[in-house]
């Protein structure tokens, strides 16, 4: 995504909460100090850690978190990672992690995710995700029933041309 391309999510109401259909989860991290280099600005690495937090919360608050999924035996691999730094982070900082649904295909999902402080956009980014049969030597498999039906409604649906 680059500049000229790049959108604002809109914002759901409450953190935590997803007020609408493609509406951005919202989480909210404090930055450690273990997350911070010598200068207190955080490592670049530790964003996409804040993407994983996003993410968890989002999939935790439409109740498919991470461990019902491992436990019917379906885990999601990431396949591609990006991401984009604008301003530093630093420690103490509270930050807003925004999470959205970009495309959910048959055995993929793509996230989109907006890293925040005070309003202000520090880093953008996506990850791509695998469904995985674990039982079947980690091979691709169509994304479950239930988590499509919890899925598809948030998914992206404005595109920026």
């Amino acid at each position: 995504m680059t500049a000229s391309t790049r959108k604002a999510f809109p914002v759901a109401n409450t953190i935590h909460s997803l007020q609408s259909p493609a509406m951005p989860h919202e989480t909210t991290v404090r930055v450690r100090y273990e997350e911070t280099d010598q200068m207190r600005v955080v490592y670049h690495s530790n964003y996409l850690v804040y993407f994983e937090v996003g993410r968890s919360e989002m999939l935790r608050s439409l109740k498919l978190p991470y461990t019902e999924m491992e436990d019917k035996g379906i885990v999601l691999a990431v396949t591609e990672a990006q991401a984009s730094y604008h301003k530093p982070a630093r420690y103490d900082d509270l930050l807003t992690v925004r999470t959205r649904i970009e495309e959910l295909g048959k055995s993929r999902i793509k996230l989109c995710y907006q890293v925040l402080r005070a309003g202000e956009l520090l880093c953008d980014g996506h990850t791509t995700h695998a469904f995985l049969a674990a039982e079947q030597g980690m091979r691709p498999v169509r994304v479950p029933d239930y988590v499509r039906a919890a899925l598809e409604p948030l998914i992206e649906t404005s595109r920026v041309a």
